[in-house]
């Protein structure tokens, strides 16, 4: 995967939220609806958690962020979960997301032998 982090916001943002984001994907907690309101959408789509994977992968950041911090809103979301992945709202860059596809499309087409390959980057 290209240079891109990820972050899970439990708390409300400010306004302007996403402003120059380039690459990464914020997942925000938003069970008032009310965050696309406050999001520059200038550079960014305002999506859901599409997959069972990815809900597992934002479900495990989660976890890992009760295990260090004792969280209490962390605790609630992980007790009701699944429920609440529909309260979050997926804030990916345009670009960042054109970029992946093509790397997606291009690991299809390197990958299509009979043998599979996998690539970890750090």
């Amino acid at each position: 995967l290209p240079a891109g982090g990820r972050v899970v916001v439990l708390g409300e943002t400010g306004r302007n939220f996403a402003a120059g984001m380039s690459g990464g994907i914020a997942y925000i907690l938003d069970p008032e609806r009310a965050f696309p309101d406050r999001c520059n959408k200038g550079l960014v789509a305002l999506e859901t958690v599409e997959t069972e994977e990815e809900a597992a992968l934002l479900k495990s950041y989660i976890q890992e962020h009760v295990q260090m911090t004792g969280s209490e809103v962390g605790k609630k979301v992980l007790a009701e979960w699944p429920a609440p992945i529909h309260q979050f709202v997926k804030v990916m860059p345009i670009d960042y997301k054109r970029v992946l596809r093509q790397l997606a499309e291009e690991g299809e087409e390197e990958n299509s032998g009979d043998e599979a390959q996998v690539a970890i980057s750090y």
